[in-house]
């Protein structure tokens, strides 16, 4: 199965959010490469937050281009099988944690917002981070820091906040 088809079931499967849902398959419907950077009209993006439940806390990237503190995530790669794996492929990457898993149940929430390089439909999952957890900065960010789940909306934008909501109800 193609990422392409891997990302029109998981979105056919998705419940909330049934008018972006339809977009985003409108979208890949329309666009071949509707996955890629690529694409001029906008792409399919992967993204987790990273929580750590024991602590009540999130793991939040001061985003290099963007400065902007965010959830882990970006660009669906030809190496990536399905887009869970594209998402938890980016939080690992961005964050350093080894041994993320993500929460069952498929997307958290779908996101669409302008970026410099064009749309992104980014489809949202989470990610448990392991006890012990030991991040590491990476160079898409300026900073990697800890959040417990009360101070996010003092340092992130109402899309970071929820997905933090939405992600504590499925917790």
């Amino acid at each position: 199965m193609s990422l392409h088809d891997d990302a029109v079931l998981v979105l056919k499967g998705y419940e909330d959010q049934p008018e972006l849902r339809d977009a985003y398959l409108d979208h890949l419907a329309a666009h071949a490469d509707g996955l890629w950077k690529a694409c001029g009209a906008g792409h399919i993006t992967a993204s987790a937050l990273v929580v750590d439940p024991e602590r009540g806390r999130v793991l939040l990237t001061l985003h290099r281009k963007l400065r902007m503190w965010l959830q882990m995530g970006g660009h669906c790669e030809p190496g990536d099988p399905t887009l869970a794996a594209a998402a938890l492929r980016e939080a690992t990457e961005e964050s350093g944690v080894e041994g993320l898993t993500l929460l069952p149940g498929g997307p958290v929430r779908l996101d669409r917002h302008l970026t410099p390089c064009a749309w992104h439909l980014d489809v949202q999952y989470a990610a448990i981070a392991p006890p012990g957890a030991v991040e590491a900065i990476s160079d898409e960010s300026l900073d990697l820091r800890w959040f417990v789940y009360d101070a996010v909306a003092e340092v992130a934008d109402d899309s970071v906040v929820r997905l933090l909501t939405v992600t504590r109800a499925r917790l």
